[in-house]
């Protein structure tokens, strides 16, 4: 069967399955036992598996979606992905075996509208990629051709979030003059922070200026996501704010080894790979946080949600895969981003 390499068994780990659904690139796996398909995996199932308090250390099977949509030839198939909403349909044989599988045709990707502000904290000083902070705002550090900020911009306008505001502190008037206050490019308000303010407490710059929900974000980051899903989340669990999460995969270079009383091994590990949620600094909030936040103070937006909590408001966390979140916070990461946004 040509598409073997998306053929898994229950038995795997999730975080397995999530490596081979970013391998392939083709939004679904099937499920076998033996030689009989017996579900489907797409990134979605793995996503409300692990909203629910799931691990990626579970296997496969209890993620997966055991009543699949399937044809009996390929003619039926065809007809279903023209007339459905799915990423595939496998043609299943009498004995249960998979027989050939047939795709939704790839056309551009249509972005939901969303029309919601978007706020940048780009007033950091940028230690970690110093020296080229000491020259330029890290907003203005390019990857390819144009600063890392203008393809922040590019993603969100994408969606037709097209209104940004813009928290500057250092080096800002060099951030102002690349993009031309008057300039019709981007439609752009600036906020200027008097002393440095945190990575939260410039939003109260914002108080008055937004009454609708709005994404927070870091100048550094670039999510490749479905921003329209997460807002959907975001809204149908009543979140104040729900943080972009990315999970993240380690790999201890070392043998591990546990130890008892006396000294005596109780377990050893042979590089055991560690897995956990990692805060990507994008964040989608409702304007009633910006009025709890004191002016002229500096806080982290850590803190800001850690006060939500206290107030009872629900806090969440939306979950993405590690590789479509891309950091250029550290000078290590900077050609991994250039690489995955114009190619080798």
């Amino acid at each position: 069967m040509k598409h073997i390499n998306l053929k898994i068994e229950k038995a795997i780990t999730l975080r397995d399955a999530m490596c081979k659904l970013d391998h392939t690139a083709m939004q679904v796996l099937f499920v076998m036992d033996n030689d009989t398909l017996i579900g489907t995996l797409t990134d979605g199932d793995i996503r409300r598996y692990l909203l629910k308090g799931g691990s990626l250390d579970d296997s496969v099977d209890t993620a997966t979606n055991y009543q699949p949509k399937t044809a009996e030839n390929l003619k039926q198939a065809r007809k279903m992905i023209q007339h459905g909403d799915y990423p595939a349909i496998p043609v299943v044989g009498k004995e249960g075996q998979l027989e050939d599988v047939v795709f939704r045709q790839r056309h551009k990707h249509v972005y939901t509208e969303l029309h919601i502000p978007v706020v940048i904290m780009a007033g950091g000083r940028g230690t970690r990629l110093e020296p080229y902070t000491r020259v330029l705002p890290k907003p203005l550090i390019p990857v390819g051709e144009f600063p890392i900020m203008e393809h922040i911009m590019w993603q969100f306008e994408k969606y037709s979030c097209n209104s940004f505001h813009i928290i500057v502190n250092y080096k800002k008037q060099l951030l102002k003059a690349y993009f031309n206050e008057d300039s019709q490019t981007h439609s752009m308000i600036w906020y200027d922070e008097d002393s440095p303010l945190g990575t939260g407490g410039g939003l109260s710059l914002l108080k008055g200026q937004i009454q609708e929900t709005f994404f927070f974000t870091n100048c550094d980051i670039l999510l490749r996501a479905d921003y329209a899903d997460m807002l959907q989340f975001h809204r149908e669990n009543g979140n104040t704010i729900t943080m972009i999460g990315a999970y993240k995969n380690l790999t201890i270079p070392y043998g591990v080894i546990d130890i008892q009383e006396g000294g005596e091994v109780a377990a050893m590990r042979e590089k055991p790979e560690l897995s956990f949620l990692t805060n990507t600094g994008i964040y989608i909030v409702e304007p009633e946080v910006l009025e709890d936040i004191p002016e002229h103070t500096a806080l982290g937006f850590p803190d800001i949600i850690e006060g939500q909590r206290q107030k009872g408001r629900k806090v969440a966390v939306y979950p993405v895969d590690e590789d479509a979140w891309m950091d250029m916070g550290q000078m290590t990461e900077l050609e991994k981003m250039r690489k995955q946004l114009y190619g080798e």
